[in-house]
């Protein structure tokens, strides 16, 4: 499509040609539809009348949503306008680059330009120790820390769209990564908690800040502080006795808003801590509304720095606005930051995405915050893929700008703002997960697809929980998603056709490996010789077409990575595929020295399946969640 503008500036010039491949437009200097282009305080609004367009936007970042808007609008009808009232100050995302995935500069600027589209305005990289601080070597050695100079161009490309770039760092918790070399021995409180109280601890972070802060614009920082359950329980109890807990925290967060504030920086952490230990919860619980937040506790909580209310669990609107309120009270405007569910999974759950970001941002809405952020976490080793959360950016996306969002406006505005049509195949990733046996939407945000892919073929510690029905469906249901991706993957242009790809093949694995387990242990315990026998062969065995598969799926998994990620990472699911692939070895061993006569059982398989104790919780079929270590091994994993 041809357009042309009248008085626009070089700067949004520059970002519009950016974007012109996704809109699949050229500018002219006369040709096509003229654009009539106003910059003044207001709501967005888009019009075309008899030829001549019109864009009125407030903030950079309305111009280029308000552009895509446009285009789409114009590709459809000859005569429209529409106005929307921004509801948010702030909108964006959290990635998070600390858990082996670190997005190359190319995909964060992939991301940047389908922000932009979207009307996103902000964007923090979660880095814990992915980042270079220049006086610590070993601070991110081997992980693909960022380089100044790459975060500078990131920033520098996310400003020509008006995308304010935050840094995101941790200041006590969470920094186990920084914390296992030597230099930190004298700092630590946990294995990844900082030592709360020691000289050397604030010098530590004042380089973290220092380097963080000096490769962004903005004067904003995130500077963490979340799910230290255990802060002045270690050497910091060791060093000074029992000590108030709560004191602890608002001295250490007192010291580091002393940095910031010398810094001229304007900091923000994450809320839970104070819910919890006002609670006097050393559980872990997250966010209790009964936390004693009187005037007396309250006074004691540091000035200066804004609380980010972190929730992604709750499903309803009422919940929402009640912490929202108890946040009040910390004596600052909360930001709010929910989940798009990619992490601890192979898959996302797009189910649980929708269930609590929707009463979330509603309620955001009802009560006036006017910040918030949808956090993409990669727990457990990043084996998913940030692709997979466009469909939740758009959703936060429409709540920005509008009352009320359904699937059919965010298969749209999606399709607009990537130039492909995503939504509908982006969302039924979700049923790699929420499989017959799960309940819909996915609440207790199962992983099937994660745990069946790896848990040990002659161990099972999950069959218990394939047993009977679901051993009846799984693989017709891998077999369908297997097909759909085939399709998906023929359809759609790079990256995405390498994520279907991807995803086909870990369907076709999971057609054979969903039931393995239960299906060697039937055979073994009614006597069914020839069949292991089958199973053990060297040449043409379902075992041996599983291994290929295996490797087939490591290979699309490498090059997606390799694609998205910085290489350092991908080591670690290397060694997953390997193991896998070892144990599918040792497998075909032990059923051909059975079968061959060399033993008389198999113990392994002699052995009681007994349901996957979580939490206590048992019965629940396939609806668990398990991480990489649990779903492979009894044994003490080291």
């Amino acid at each position: 499509m041809k357009i042309h503008f009248d008085h626009l500036s070089g700067k949004l010039l520059e970002g519009i040609s950016e974007l012109s491949d996704i809109l699949d437009i050229s500018i002219t200097d006369g040709e096509g539809t003229k654009i009539r282009v106003v910059q003044m305080e207001g709501p967005i609004q888009v019009a075309l009348k008899d030829g001549q367009g019109l864009i009125r936007y407030q903030e950079s970042i309305h111009f280029f949503r308000a552009l895509g808007l446009f285009l789409e609008q114009a590709r459809e009808r000859a005569l429209f306008e529409l106005t929307a009232e921004p509801k948010f100050d702030f909108n964006g995302t959290m990635l998070d680059v600390s858990r082996n995935g670190v997005l190359k500069v190319a995909v964060i600027k992939q991301f940047i330009r389908y922000m932009a589209l979207m009307g996103l305005n902000g964007l923090m990289m979660y880095t814990e120790d992915t980042y270079e601080v220049e006086e610590q070597p070993y601070f991110g050695y081997m992980r693909g820390r960022y380089t100044a100079s790459e975060l500078k161009e990131c920033d520098d490309y996310a400003d020509l769209f008006g995308i304010e770039m935050i840094p995101c760092i941790q200041t006590l918790g969470h920094l186990q990564q920084a914390l296992k070399w030597g230099y930190a021995a004298d700092m630590k409180d946990h294995a990844d908690i900082l030592l709360a109280g020691e000289p050397k601890t604030y010098a530590f972070i004042e380089q973290m800040i220092t380097a963080a802060s000096g490769m962004f614009r903005s004067k904003r920082i995130h500077i963490g502080m979340d799910e230290a359950f255990q802060v002045g329980l270690g050497n910091y109890l060791k060093l000074n006795g029992v000590q108030d807990r709560f004191q602890i925290m608002n001295d250490h967060v007192n010291r580091v808003l002393a940095i910031t504030d010398r810094l001229g920086l304007e900091p923000m952490i994450w809320s839970d801590m104070y819910f919890n230990l006002l609670a006097n919860d050393y559980q872990g619980a997250l966010y209790n509304v009964d936390a004693d937040f009187s005037d007396d506790n309250m006074s004691r909580i540091p000035k200066g720095v804004q609380f980010v209310y972190w929730d992604y669990g709750r499903r309803d609107e009422n919940g929402y606005e009640q912490l929202y309120e108890k946040h009040m009270r910390l004596g600052s405007k909360p930001i709010f930051a929910g989940g798009i569910h990619m992490w601890n999974s192979i898959s996302p759950n797009n189910g649980k995405t929708w269930m609590t970001s929707q009463p979330a941002l509603r309620a955001a809405k009802t009560k006036g915050i006017r910040e918030v952020i949808a956090t993409a976490w990669g727990d457990n080793g990043n084996e998913s893929n940030h692709l997979v959360i466009l469909a939740g950016l758009q959703l936060f996306a429409e709540h920005g700008y509008g009352d009320e969002v359904d699937d059919k406006l965010l298969t749209r505005r999606l399709a607009a703002c990537t130039g492909i049509d995503l939504f509908e195949s982006l969302n039924a990733l979700k049923y790699m997960d929420e499989v017959p046996g799960v309940s819909e939407g996915n609440h207790w945000m199962a992983n099937p697809s994660k745990y069946l892919l790896w848990q040990d073929p002659l161990l099972g510690l999950l069959d218990k929980h394939v047993e009977g029905e679901a051993e009846a469906v799984l693989p017709q249901h891998y077999a369908g998603l297997e097909r759909r991706w085939r399709q998906c993957k023929e359809q759609f242009p790079v990256p995405f056709s390498r994520l279907y790809d991807f995803y086909e093949r870990l369907a076709s694995v999971l057609v054979i490996k969903s039931t393995l387990g239960v299906t060697l242990k039937k055979w073994y315990k009614t006597g069914q010789k020839d069949q292991l026998a089958e199973l053990a062969a060297a040449l043409n065995s379902p075992l041996l077409v599983l291994k290929q598969r295996i490797e087939a799926l490591r290979l699309s998994h490498r090059a997606l990575w390799m694609n998205t990620y910085k290489p350092f990472g991908w080591e670690v699911l290397d060694l997953r595929y390997g193991g896998l692939l070892a144990r599918i070895s040792s497998t075909q061993d032990r059923l051909a020295d059975y079968v061959d006569g060399h033993i008389e059982e198999i113990e392994e398989l002699e052995a009681e399946r007994l349901p996957f104790d979580q939490n206590g919780l048992t019965g629940r079929a396939l609806e668990v969640n398990v991480n990489y270590q649990a779903a492979v091994t009894a044994s003490c994993f080291i």
